[in-house]
């Protein structure tokens, strides 16, 4: 079992794929605003950069995994300008969010939603070009199930973008990072979700 799959935004005994739909269904209102700011909106370059990767491959059907509010699914149509692209979430309250982002930008054509659990999708084998995940496969309860889906569900010769934070293992941005963490995350996160738990759960401040 690898360490992330043990950590959960609450503690309870439930399975953590319950208590991750829970919180993220509690903090959607507030999440953009809440991920934007803790990462002094770097995670929009990490991103781009990212969806980037694929841009030479040009996919005409691809599947964001884990995709929350669809900030990452949007912009993978800008940028990629796909035929269908499909935002799976185990979060009604999250893509609902997403949903009315994806109408706001004109994109309800190329963009859809499906509620999916990312260990067990529906879809069938070979279906996308590409699949994305975006800050979310340390959700997962079970990773290398849900790396094994995202691959079933992947054509042959198709393409997988995964953006992800890790620890920094290495000095001084291990310092820093700890301090930041520890220090400043706690009390500027308060003002912005009023779920402590799932702040701490998202910045991995345990």
């Amino acid at each position: 079992m690898y360490k992330q799959e043990e950590i959960k935004p609450y503690d309870e005994k439930s399975d953590k794929g319950a208590l991750v739909e829970e919180m993220f269904d509690n903090i959607a209102p507030n999440y953009d605003t809440l991920n934007h700011r803790l990462s002094w909106n770097i995670d929009k370059a990490w991103r781009r950069k990212a969806i980037g990767q694929l841009v030479p491959y040009a996919p005409r059907v691809v599947l964001d995994i884990a995709t929350g509010t669809g900030d990452f699914a949007i912009l993978a149509a800008k940028m990629l300008k796909p035929e269908k692209l499909i935002g799976a979430d185990i979060s009604e309250g999250m893509m609902t969010i997403g949903k009315k982002k994806v109408k706001a930008e004109g994109l309800d054509e190329v963009i859809s939603f499906c509620r999916e659990d990312s260990l067990h999708m529906s879809f069938a084998d070979e279906t996308f070009d590409a699949v994305t995940a975006a800050f979310g496969i340390r959700n997962f309860e079970d990773l290398d199930q849900g790396l094994r889906e995202m691959f079933r569900v992947l054509k042959t010769g198709g393409h997988l973008s995964i953006a992800e934070l890790t620890r920094p293992i290495s000095f001084p941005m291990k310092s820093l990072f700890t301090f930041y963490a520890h220090t400043f995350l706690p009390v500027y996160g308060s003002f912005i979700s009023k779920d402590k738990s799932a702040y701490s759960y998202l910045t991995g401040h345990h």
